[in-house]
């Protein structure tokens, strides 16, 4: 599987210049993000909230956050849709949505001030349509200067996507890889399984953002078959990476002690990290009234970085979803090697 080098970041040099400065000064950050922001923009309309567990909905208070750790999020923003049609049929009862440009602005502020909240350094998106999406989501969260969208280039697809505060160096994609389903058929990944390797202050990250095939109309042994090749690709990035920090993670669309998540956490190559928390603290989805824990995060426990015990938060708003989702939000920190 061959990997894209990205010769220059996505966005300007002085955005870049600015949020490495903001980051290695926490009382900066707050001065200037709280006037005018880092482009010198007014902060966004109508913020999210300052905590996103309000009320004690996370559970279990915060962990302080070790120095040289990388918060990393997951997150399906729930169908983010652009405001052109492509398939002709969009709107009502169609799968396609067709928001107005006003309803597209208020769904992208939405997100990105409930998304400023979470002070990650990297976010693993779901449910993106289009690049204009994921710029737009970008244009208003200026800590995060890189990002790329893993574009399956089917009409009307909702993709997965990551947001950086550091510098991508390349991009993988998996979405041609054949899968076998546990009776012997085979299938693809319903989305693409990005994986993107980061420079995080000299130090390799790779992370994986995925969303494996949900349970509408559904193919069990699809996401069964998604789950146990990205076991085997996530430990194999691990074993070419030793020092590096892997880390996977998105809405799997199923909970622990499914067959799925059983998968990926065989030979214990891979350790889901919300499970140091107790099961009321880690839901992120209601489903006909029962929460459910279907957005996970998972370091590979063969590469060089760690889990930060303690740290992982389901990060929610009023009833359970965040940023106008019905997901909650996902969040850990962790250490690369030293």
């Amino acid at each position: 599987m061959p990997l894209l080098p990205i010769r220059g970041p996505h966005r300007s040099a002085v955005i870049g210049a600015c949020v490495s400065s903001l980051r290695r000064a926490p009382l900066l950050m707050g001065l200037l993000f709280g006037v005018l922001g880092c482009e010198g923009r007014p902060p966004p309309e109508n913020p999210g909230p300052a905590n996103p567990c309000p009320s004690g909905t996370c559970g279990g208070g915060q962990v302080v956050r070790p120095e040289g750790s990388v918060r990393i999020a997951a997150f399906n923003v729930h169908r983010l849709f652009d405001t052109v049609c492509d398939s002709g049929k969009c709107g009502g009862s169609e799968y396609e949505a067709l928001p107005t440009p006003g309803v597209f602005d208020a769904q992208v502020g939405r997100l990105a001030s409930s998304l400023t909240t979470l002070d990650a350094d990297i976010v693993l998106l779901s449910e993106v349509e289009t690049q204009v999406g994921l710029d737009a989501l970008q244009a208003r969260l200026p800590e995060f200067p890189h990002a790329v969208l893993g574009e399956t280039g089917g009409t009307a697809s909702v993709d997965v996507a990551v947001l950086s505060g550091f510098p991508i160096t390349s991009v993988g994609s998996h979405r041609d890889r054949v899968l076998t389903r546990p009776d012997g058929s085979t299938t693809r990944f319903s989305r693409e399984l990005l994986e993107v390797h980061l420079d995080v202050n000299g130090k390799e990250v790779i992370v994986f953002a995925a969303h494996f095939r949900s349970k509408v109309d559904d193919d069990p042994g699809r996401r069964y078959a998604e789950a146990d090749t990205t076991r085997t690709i996530v430990a194999q990035a691990a074993a070419r990476a030793p020092k590096a920090l892997v880390v996977m993670g998105g809405d799997l669309n199923d909970v622990p002690g499914s067959a799925p998540i059983t998968a990926m956490e065989r030979d214990g190559q891979l350790l889901r990290v919300a499970k140091d928390r107790p099961d009321d603290q880690t839901w992120t989805y209601v489903y006909s009234g029962q929460k459910q824990a279907i957005d996970h995060l998972f370091v590979a426990n063969a590469a060089g970085g760690t889990y930060v015990p303690g740290s992982f938060r389901a990060a929610r708003e009023g009833g359970g979803g965040f940023g106008g989702s019905d997901h909650s939000a996902v969040l850990a920190d962790f250490l690369p090697s030293p």
